[in-house]
């Protein structure tokens, strides 16, 4: 497993970690999950992302109870706050009182007494931006998050939260996780070049597409029983993407990597990693074997006439906005 800086901080995270969103507390059960998780220590990932809402919390206590036994400095877990946990007016969003009573949260939940990096799964409008960044400032002080982050914010929030956590001499932001695959590229104009600038590194999550690079979903067919197409959970994010364009463009992506010797999946994942700013890429599985296979994408190179060919082959599938 190959492993990478976080940004410009000190922290080394492994170039793939193994994400849970959808599946553990949901798509997958306890045991199929727990498989999961040792699959990817066997192939060397250390890094696992979660977040407070997912499968309603469950997906903490899953990952949590997973990692038991494994010594806590070998692993780096990753969490976020933002989506509601509860029915309370507070519980959601970026204010101090849901950071401080999230953190602890996640902790009680994940089953350990830090998380590596805790970040904002979304910008908050509502909650002064100071008092977001003094509250993860605080986080880190106390000992529970040992790095903080953001999740899908725009440059321009991304941009005021550094200026505001240098001008106040508040803990800096060093990770931004954004949705970014072959298709999915709207952080390349703004983001990358300004958190690149500012020592960010980018956690790119669905390199996969939601699955869609896998060739799995065929254009003019109904999706695979039991993919995330079919899920309740998954099938929002994934629905737009099932058109016959961009799925027969994506189809054509498969001989290439055959030439390669790669799966379709190990494709996607190697050009998300070889991206300038890109540390790590979250995959998601469930079932070991994925997690067998697309972990060998860490430490491929692709070379430049093969990232122009899939360039030219994807054409107008390629996605540039930002998504909603």
């Amino acid at each position: 497993m190959e492993f990478r800086q976080l940004g410009r901080s000190g922290l080394r995270i492994s170039a793939i970690a193994y994400g849970n969103w959808v599946t553990h507390g949901s798509q997958i059960d306890e045991r199929a999950a727990r498989a999961c998780v040792h699959a990817a220590l066997d192939e060397g990932i250390t890094t696992f992302d979660t977040a407070d809402a997912y499968a309603a919390t469950k997906a903490e206590e899953v990952l949590g109870r997973a990692l038991k036994g494994q010594r806590r400095e070998g692993v780096e877990i990753l969490t976020k706050v933002y989506f509601p946990t509860g029915p309370g007016a507070n519980d959601r969003g970026l204010s101090r009182k849901h950071i401080l009573e999230s953190i602890n949260g996640s902790l009680r939940r994940l089953g350990c007494d830090y998380v590596d990096v805790y970040q904002a799964h979304r910008f908050d409008p509502t909650t002064p931006l100071e008092e977001t960044l003094r509250a993860f400032d605080d986080v880190v002080r106390q000992g529970k998050a040992l790095y903080v982050g953001v999740s899908e914010w725009t440059a321009d929030q991304i941009r005021a939260a550094v200026r505001t956590a240098a001008a106040l001499g508040l803990d800096r932001i060093v990770s931004n996780q954004p949705q970014y695959s072959l298709i999915q590229r709207a952080i390349e104009e703004e983001i990358v070049p300004l958190c690149t600038e500012a020592g960010i590194g980018q956690i790119a999550w669905s390199p996969l597409a939601q699955g869609v690079l896998t060739g799995k979903y065929l254009p003019g067919a109904p999706p695979p029983q039991g993919s995330r197409a079919t899920d309740p959970a998954g099938r929002p994010r994934i629905t737009p993407l099932l058109q016959d364009d961009i799925l027969n463009r994506v189809q054509k992506l498969g001989p290439l990597a055959r030439e390669a010797d790669l799966t379709m999946a190990q494709l996607a994942i190697a050009w998300v990693l070889q991206n300038p700013g890109v540390s790590c890429a979250i995959i998601g599985a469930s079932s070991p074997d994925q997690i067998r296979q697309n972990a060998r994408a860490a430490g491929v190179t692709l070379d430049a006439d093969l990232m122009r060919t899939v360039d030219d082959l994807l054409g107008d599938a390629v996605h540039h906005a930002v998504p909603a």
